[in-house]
């Protein structure tokens, strides 16, 4: 069933989305990699202020291609999430909502999604240059000095994506293996 998912999340609204899901995003989401996760944990850790407010918003791992001549933003594909793990449940415990990606996560990513009644999308891997065109805008809005991996906030609108980890524990790169699994 599809469902159409406006961002920054209101309050509880992830939680009631669940493992399987096709949804599609509107709104404002932010991109950040492993550089600008890094950097971030480190902020945290000296007691400043993050870039980005991240109660109820959504983090895509993206670092996009240069933008082509009348685009607002180049090929923005997924990138493993795994890389983000060990920041992740953090930056859930500070009230981020979701995160897409692509690829499975550690078990403390999905004990903290649980915890904190988040959610964890997969965009489609290899896809990058059809999901550019559900982006609308895209601007840098800390560590510009990391490039592609600094962190903007992109408007998007019906950007395409399936519900991986609910808040429930529910994990479909599980489930669905499991439908192909003999007993």
């Amino acid at each position: 069933m599809n469902k159409y998912v406006n961002l920054p999340f209101e309050k509880d609204a992830a939680a009631l989305l669940n493992a399987g899901d096709y949804v599609y995003l509107t709104g404002t989401i932010y991109t950040a990699r492993d550089a600008a996760h890094k950097r971030m944990f480190e902020a945290l850790e000296k007691g400043e202020k993050l870039p980005i407010e991240l109660n109820n918003n959504v983090i895509y791992y993206m670092g996009p291609s240069p933008a082509r001549e009348g685009r607002v933003i180049g090929s923005a594909g997924p990138t493993t999430s795994s890389r983000m793990d060990k920041y992740a449940p953090s930056l859930l415990d500070l009230g981020l909502k979701g995160m897409i990606g692509k690829g499975r996560r550690s078990k403390e990513v999905k004990e903290a999604v649980m915890r904190n009644g988040a959610v964890y999308f997969a965009a489609v891997g290899g896809a990058g240059a059809l999901l550019s065109h559900a982006i609308l805008s895209s601007q840098v809005i800390a560590y510009d000095d990391l490039g592609t991996e600094a962190v903007r906030r992109l408007e998007i609108k019906d950007f395409p994506a399936i519900v991986v980890l609910d808040a429930r524990g529910n994990d479909l790169y599980e489930t669905a293996a499991q439908a192909y699994c003999r007993e």
